[in-house]
């Protein structure tokens, strides 16, 4: 689909702000109207729609925040248990949990920029997750677990879009939450969830495949970070 619209706007609605095409309210691709609670994050959409080119098609992929607000209100709302339970699962298996044995400088790099993160989940949310050597899989304490769902579920709606996607992405629920709160950039985050492909990297060289899969991975969690931010204060439920 070709962009078909001139002008883009936001305007105050009762329960927030939406983002106007022509004058016309956007809408989700299940036909709601695409309202979201913070004028920052309105304004961010319609910037969106604005940059696309004239006669242009119009991607999805160009798109972040508009994807993101709108699986909030599609797929979120209707199933919001679903997505808590699918988002927090990560914590018994989380990336940052299971180490490399060796080389002793993977071990180290490892260390150095997981354990801080499983340190704050402990220290923000009484959430003290087993660190595993190797591949072998280890349970998680209940408690454990019980308390990073509930540091999910605090979210509201369309924060839950991001951190779903950000969890996905990152390999670990733990680097979602973090972002979520404030305790990481996209950019450390991306860094956190890349240490063993960028190690890779390091020692034998790169490829335009694995580059073009970290571009994603840089890209989708920007998006959710920046997502996040602009909900500001609005993220968490009453």
């Amino acid at each position: 689909m070709k962009r078909f619209y001139k002008e883009t706007a936001v305007e105050q609605a009762e329960d927030g702000f939406r983002v106007l095409l022509d004058g016309k309210p956007m809408r989700t691709p299940a036909k709601a109207v695409l309202i979201v609670p913070t004028r920052p994050l309105a304004d961010a959409i319609a910037a969106e729609w604005g940059g696309v080119p004239d006669k242009a098609e119009i991607n999805a992929a160009h798109l972040p925040l508009t994807r993101l607000a709108a699986t909030g209100l599609d797929r979120v709302v209707p199933r919001r248990g679903e997505i808590v339970a699918d988002t927090a699962k990560y914590a018994g298996s989380d990336l940052l949990c299971y180490r490399a044995t060796t080389p002793a400088s993977l071990v180290k790099l490892q260390h150095d920029a997981w354990q801080p993160l499983l340190d704050w989940a402990e220290e923000t949310y009484g959430a003290r997750l087993i660190v595993a050597n190797g591949i072998a899989f280890v349970d998680q304490p209940k408690e454990a677990m019980g308390r990073l769902r509930d540091a999910v579920a605090a979210h509201t709606d369309l924060a839950l879009s991001a951190l779903y996607n950000l969890t996905h992405t990152a390999g670990s629920v733990v680097i979602a939450l973090a972002v979520a709160e404030g305790r990481l950039s996209s950019e450390a985050a991306f860094t956190a969830a890349q240490v063993d492909e960028l190690y890779q990297v390091d020692r034998w060289g790169d490829d335009p495949l694995a580059v073009k899969h970290r571009d994603g991975v840089a890209k989708d969690i920007d998006a959710g970070a920046r997502f996040l931010a602009l909900l500001a204060r609005a993220r968490l439920r009453d």
